[in-house]
């Protein structure tokens, strides 16, 4: 039998960038879920505070040389790799000198939010399905991790919804409260909807707030998790009324429910564990 194909895109994970618990729990669960026989692929930015020579990353030159155009502009993509030898996993990044080559992550050293934070999510949601398709790869269960990679869902489920590489995947969404409290650019969901995706089709996104893009994710998930404690009542409604599968990960990882939850959606057997 064919191992179950498993895709995580991240914003960080450890030991290349630790912000927050996120580093932990997307280096954890892949080695978790590889020893279950799983087969793991991971996505992350390749943000400027990642020493590229301490971490042994390198160019993947048959992945680079796509551009993915926002706002009529052409921005080139980078893939460079590393591998994480303990765990017999190889790490894909995402390059691109305007976006990521800076000394902070998403705000300035004032504590400013980018103000092309929206563009740069835009990038990398669009960036990594570029990625994957190029690889060759196609996923059963693809796992986003945080507003970074809150468009996936939606992209998965409309422009890719036919393409080879992924129509048969299945799409999980973890929400953190690693959020912000600004709202991104007005011009967000027009730059977002790049060809094949409809200005309707992100309606849910519009607001541009933390929120919006988690109520965006969630409602073209398959399933979602709730990755801490602290999530707004609003958006814990909007979930339990998604009536989608649901786990709540507790302080320590419970592997075995996200096995459940992986197996049981890549096979369509949607049984909550909520």
């Amino acid at each position: 039998m064919a191992k179950t194909k498993l895709l995580f895109i991240t914003p960080e994970m450890s030991p290349f960038l630790e912000l927050t618990k996120i580093s932990e729990i997307t280096r954890q669960l892949p080695m978790a879920m590889q020893e279950k026989g799983f087969e793991i692929r991971i996505l992350m930015p390749r943000f400027g505070s990642i020493n590229e020579r301490r971490n042994r990353l390198h160019e993947v030159i048959r992945l680079s040389g796509m551009n993915i155009i926002i706002d009529d502009n052409d921005n080139p993509l980078i893939i460079k790799v590393a591998s994480i030898p303990s765990a017999r996993m190889q790490v894909y990044f995402l390059d691109n000198e305007e976006y990521f080559q800076r000394k902070h992550v998403f705000r300035d050293g004032n504590n400013k939010f980018f103000e092309d934070n929206d563009e740069r999510l835009i990038f990398f949601c669009k960036g990594a399905l570029e990625t994957v398709k190029k690889l060759g790869w196609a996923p059963d269960v693809v796992h986003c991790h945080s507003w970074m990679t809150s468009l996936v869902p939606a992209y998965l489920k409309t422009i890719y919804k036919d393409d080879p590489t992924f129509k048969n995947s299945k799409i999980v969404y973890s929400i953190y409260e690693d959020g912000f409290t600004e709202t991104l650019n007005p011009e967000f969901v027009r730059k977002a909807t790049l060809n094949g995706v409809l200005p309707e089709h992100l309606d849910a996104y519009k607001a541009g707030d933390i929120q919006a893009l988690h109520t965006g994710a969630v409602s073209y998930s398959d399933a979602v998790v709730l990755g801490n404690e602290g999530l707004s009542e609003e958006l814990l409604k909007y979930v339990k009324n998604s009536a989608k599968p649901v786990i709540q990960a507790g302080s320590a990882l419970d592997y075995e429910n996200y096995y459940n939850l992986y197996e049981e959606i890549a096979n369509e057997e949607f049984v909550s564990l909520a």
